[in-house]
């Protein structure tokens, strides 16, 4: 059974791609609202059920924020692609900045791993924040794989590198291989 997101109401959420604009606990400037610091937010349960859902090849969209949950499912997957020949946390973390500085597309533009799941943007500027939102998610996403990625020593974690191996809903990201 896939875990789906436990952000299923959307009152007050700003929404672009039909995707919602879920609150980070987050010191990374972008779009997204803050959230508190207690509270769990999109990227805990990415990397929470991401051990779970990467092995599953069909995800039942229940909410909006499913799509987000599944975005992130492949993000978190390219990136320990990217950390698996990583010896070392300093290694890691230049991969991982590497990885964040490549441009994010949005839904109709070539690279963007899920045609289909997000409506194309109504407008130049809903597609920019939609940019900015994932760009500043992924970062946050990033930062917070690193810490369980790798052991307080700076070595890896072969209990989350080994999921590298695996496809996401059978998906190759082509910028990783």
């Amino acid at each position: 059974m896939v875990y789906h997101s436990s952000f299923v109401d959307e009152e007050g959420i700003t929404k672009a791609c039909g995707c919602p604009l879920l609150p980070l606990k987050s010191h990374i400037k972008g779009p997204a609202p803050v959230s508190g610091r207690d509270a769990t937010d999109i990227v805990d349960e990415a990397i929470t059920f991401f051990r779970a859902n990467v092995f599953f090849r069909n995800f039942d969209i229940k909410s909006p924020a499913d799509k987000l949950l599944i975005y992130l499912t492949f993000y978190i997957n390219s990136a320990l692609k990217r950390l698996e020949g990583c010896r070392t946390l300093a290694e890691g973390t230049k991969a991982i900045i590497s990885l964040g500085l490549e441009k994010v597309p949005v839904p109709g533009e070539s690279g963007f791993p899920f045609p289909g799941l997000f409506p194309l943007p109504q407008s130049s500027q809903e597609a920019e924040l939609f940019r900015n939102y994932l760009k500043q998610i992924r970062e946050e996403t990033s930062g917070r794989l690193l810490s369980v990625a790798y052991r307080p020593n700076g070595t890896p974690n072969k209990w989350w590198l080994a999921f590298a191996k695996r496809k996401f809903m059978n998906i190759i990201d082509q910028r990783s291989v």
